[in-house]
């Protein structure tokens, strides 16, 4: 059963106690990063909690786009500490073009959830509504910002692409990927038109799929 649910609580635990006061143990959260730039992948975080976990020791997380990236970076290693379960799931930008950015999306949330050891027993998910798994879910309308499990997957997450993203600046210098994170930000787009594409561009998101002649360049090495 997927219910999709509207709220402006704070974040918290509320919907996993209750899920937990149910009978359930294992409730995983998950969100994704980078579903709108113009380059890098879609990434998806995964996070289950232990079933006693009280909201006290976990009342800094929320939406990882409201931190600062030193608080995210502290957070996540705090969450991989208390959780029970914290996995990643990656869809690169070829794979975007392939199947579209939609499907995408929902295909790293599954690789996150495939990963884990233990079985989830319901899934709390931001937003989106994954038809293709046999776990019942929840879609939370601004997940990140009510349940603390599907804010901590979304930090997890997060500082995982922009980690990614460091090292693909590396690979393709004078992208700014290391700031702009593969958003399609006026430098960037500069950048693009004057050095052409690269194979970490998303070549049916605009202005990429309307450019004549993109070309891809080779990552630096050494």
């Amino acid at each position: 059963m997927r219910i999709l649910i509207k709220s402006k609580l704070p974040t918290s635990l509320k919907y996993e106690k209750e899920l937990v006061k149910s009978g359930l143990s294992f409730i995983g959260g998950l969100d994704e990063v980078g579903r709108g730039p113009l380059a890098g992948p879609v990434t998806a975080g995964f996070v289950i909690f232990p079933p006693d976990l009280e909201y006290e020791v976990v009342a800094e997380i929320t939406d990882s786009k409201k931190l600062s990236a030193t608080k995210r970076n502290h957070l996540d290693a705090e969450i991989r500490e208390l959780a029970l379960i914290s996995e990643l799931g990656w869809v690169s930008a070829p794979e975007i073009d392939e199947i579209g950015i939609s499907k995408a999306t929902k295909l790293a949330m599954m690789r996150a959830v495939d990963k884990s050891v233990i079985r989830p027993e319901h899934l709390l998910v931001d937003a989106l509504k994954l038809e293709d798994i046999d776990v019942a879910s929840t879609s939370i309308v601004k997940g990140d910002q009510i349940s603390t499990s599907i804010a901590a997957a979304s930090i997890i997450a997060k500082v995982a692409r922009d980690s990614l993203m460091k090292k693909l600046d590396r690979m393709y210098p004078g992208y700014g990927f290391i700031s702009n994170k593969g958003y399609g930000t006026k430098k960037h787009l500069e950048a693009i038109y004057e050095l052409g594409a690269t194979t970490e561009h998303r070549m049916t998101f605009a202005p990429l799929k309307d450019m004549e002649n993109p070309y891809s360049l080779k990552p630096e090495t050494g």
